[in-house]
């Protein structure tokens, strides 16, 4: 049966695509060896550097983030090497499930699952590994499975302050163009990304941005890679093309997106995240249920996970809110499978947006018999009033 109105998709990814970008994509193909596509993939290349804030290589490639987590393994190690992987959630797993898949050995710090990835441990791992067997510490900015960031920069200063020469690789598939990332600042080697989650696209894109140190490792690993090859890109990016037919109508969209972010401002962009971010958080609270992202400090402002009581089922809640109020909202992963929900607060997402979505999840909850304490949405209505800020009042002030 037709349901009335526009549907909410409020999962962590794919967010929801823009009418400027949707038009952006419906332009015309053309030739991707010819004159005219140079300004194309010159302002995707170009433009992508603004939004990883580095000076260094962004690789653009026409697949999923999983292609670039795997473009970033193989560019950098040859077979057997060691890679030290932090367990924050089902992402960071399963990128070294990957990772043993191809033939590395990683190596897991355990985490709970209730925070990000935790520098003092990574340090002291490090220091343990006096022969440098350890080539890479891979890490998840923004896991998308808890709701959880973790501390790039201070991981980095980790890796230095144990003195050792491992990379570091940081997927921030869904944390880019959402929250503060700073390629080049935090001395990051290689950060992957994808198109369908901060900057607005459909699947499709994604992303390796690559320190001169990297790119020299690539020289010497003994990884067989084709697609992937970093070097293979580095001539034809050099004059806005691509080795290969790139997904031109994606880049289309992607330039558009591009200029939408700088429009807002990358720290206006970061800003409201945090606040929908916080928003959230005092709903769930007011509803006496328990954000999964437990570690003050390491909540994402991307998305919130949100754990139901014991006994109940996240999958039943999330199917009875679609059901009657249109709302699509992530499900748990893995460990948490049936334990939690998620709900996706970022892209182009504003204000008016989020209190419609909490409050879908209020009726929802009330709906599909969660114990809860109602009064969420008018906490989160609360928290907005008293953070609001508009974009023309910070530029004038």
């Amino acid at each position: 049966m037709r349901q009335p109105g526009r549907h909410f998709l409020q999962i962590p990814g794919p967010s929801s695509v823009p009418d400027r970008i949707l038009k952006a994509i419906g332009q015309q193909t053309i030739d991707h060896r010819g004159p005219d596509f140079a300004d194309v993939g010159k302002a995707a290349l170009d433009g992508m550097k603004t939004i990883f804030k580095t000076n260094q290589h962004v690789f653009i490639f026409p697949s999923s983030g999983t292609g670039a987590w795997e473009a970033a393994l193989v560019n950098t190690l040859s077979p057997g090497d060691k890679v030290l992987m932090f367990e924050t959630g089902h992402f960071a797993s399963m990128w070294s499930s990957m990772a043993r898949k191809i033939g590395f050995t990683p190596e897991v710090i355990e985490g709970d699952w209730r925070g990000g990835a935790e520098p003092d441990r990574i340090e002291a791992r490090l220091r343990q590994d006096t022969h440098h067997e350890i080539k890479a510490v891979c890490v998840v900015h923004n896991e998308t499975s808890t709701g959880s960031v973790s501390p790039i920069e201070e991981i980095r200063k980790a890796i230095d302050a144990a003195g050792h020469p491992a990379l570091l690789m940081v997927d921030s598939i869904s944390g880019l163009a959402s929250i503060d990332f700073r390629f080049d600042e935090w001395g990051v080697d290689v950060c992957i990304s994808g198109s369908q989650k901060g900057l607005m696209l459909p699947p499709g894109l994604s992303f390796n941005a690559v320190s001169e140190k990297a790119l020299e490792r690539a020289k010497s690993v003994t990884m067989p890679r084709s697609y992937w090859d970093w070097h293979d890109m580095v001539g034809p990016n050099s004059n806005g093309y691509f080795p290969y037919t790139p997904s031109t109508n994606l880049l289309y969209g992607l330039n558009e997106a591009i200029e939408m972010l700088h429009e807002e401002g990358l720290d206006q962009v970061f800003a409201r995240h945090a606040r929908h971010g916080a928003s959230t958080r005092a709903a769930v609270r007011a509803w006496g249920l328990e954000v999964l992202c437990a570690r003050q400090g390491d909540e994402s402002g991307v998305l919130t996970a949100v754990l139901v009581p014991t006994d109940y089922s996240a999958d039943n809640f999330r199917a009875t809110t679609l059901k009657h109020y249109n709302i699509s909202l992530g499900n748990g992963l893995s460990k948490v499978a049936d334990k939690v929900f998620r709900i996706g607060h970022l892209g182009d997402f504003n204000d008016l947006m989020l209190m419609a979505t909490l409050s879908g999840v209020e009726m929802g909850l009330e709906k599909a018999g969660i114990p809860h304490q109602s009064g969420g949405a008018q906490a989160a209505l609360d928290h907005l009033k008293q953070s609001t800020t508009c974009p023309s009042d910070t530029q004038n002030s």
